[in-house]
């Protein structure tokens, strides 16, 4: 990627874990998620990174609950690139891959290796919680075959640089198909940590001529966009991965972090990719419509 390049601008929406007593912004309902998405594409962003819920908020796996969230938000926004989770502790892969092909969206998250996965509260001296993020990659090869299969284009998130290193075996295998859609999370207890530096050597790994970007949680965020944006990389932002603007208050919506992330990009030169180029940029056709 250049400096030249547009930024795709991504938002990850509402996230699994997150409840309105931690942010009232966060969308339960297929209307909801339809408005923040209106408010995510007038700000600049691209792509909506789904996790479903139901309408009293608690997570979901069911087809008819990305179902009813996806037709919203593409009623409401029907060009922006539809971006589903298929990371989730617990929850078959079979289920998983059941919404992936009866709803095909444009884009779905990967989850590129096992790692320890936790929270640590400093005031506590203790973690607020762990667990052990299993994705072998049996299962990385299945959810590939069903996208392969489905028109999907996957996104391969990487919490680590070995991560990054697992994508090398996949292509030869011929399970997954260059050019890759890449994007480096940091800020995870267990996973690399939120560093500048640390964020260029994950580019470094990427294979040439891959589009790239990061996902940065919790406040470390808008460190870890600056630095990708003077790296060459893409960006994502939104509810799921923090609440808070650099100034320390909390977001009204998802667009207000949209927004700041739109400023960001300007500010440093570039600018952010429209629907249409992102689609170029990611080698997506247009857009599959719901079965």
């Amino acid at each position: 990627m250049s400096l030249d390049d547009p930024v795709i601008i991504t938002c990850s929406i509402s996230g699994a874990l997150a409840n309105r007593e931690q942010c009232p912004a966060i969308p339960y309902t297929p209307a909801e998620y339809a408005a923040e998405a209106r408010r995510i594409v007038d700000e600049g962003g691209a792509m909506i990174h789904i996790h479903a819920r139901r309408p009293d908020g608690t997570p979901s796996y069911e087809v008819e609950d990305f179902r009813a969230i996806t037709e919203a938000i593409r009623a409401e926004t029907p060009d922006v690139i539809v971006n589903y989770s298929t990371g989730a502790l617990g929850v078959p892969v079979a289920k998983r891959v059941a919404y992936l092909r009866e709803l095909r969206p444009d884009v779905a998250a990967l989850n590129m290796g096992s790692m320890n996965y936790a929270k640590y509260s400093s005031r506590r001296k203790d973690f607020v919680f762990q667990t052990v993020f299993t994705n072998p990659f049996d299962e990385i090869i299945e959810l590939l075959r069903a996208m392969n299969e489905a028109g999907i284009k996957p996104e391969h998130e990487c919490f680590d640089v070995g991560h990054v290193g697992s994508l090398a075996p996949l292509v030869d295998m011929g399970v997954l198909h260059p050019p890759l859609h890449v994007s480096a999370v940091m800020g995870i207890t267990g996973g690399v940590p939120p560093t500048a530096r640390n964020l260029a050597t994950m580019a470094d790994n990427v294979p040439a001529g891959s589009h790239w970007g990061v996902i940065g949680i919790s406040r470390a965020q808008w460190m870890l966009v600056a630095a990708a944006l003077t790296l060459g990389g893409s960006i994502r932002v939104g509810l799921e991965d923090n609440f808070y603007l650099p100034d320390g208050s909390m977001a009204r919506s998802n667009g207000d972090l949209i927004a700041k992330a739109r400023q960001m990009t300007e500010d440093v030169g570039r600018r952010p990719a429209t629907i249409a180029e992102a689609r170029v940029q990611l080698g997506l056709s247009e857009r599959v419509a719901i079965a």
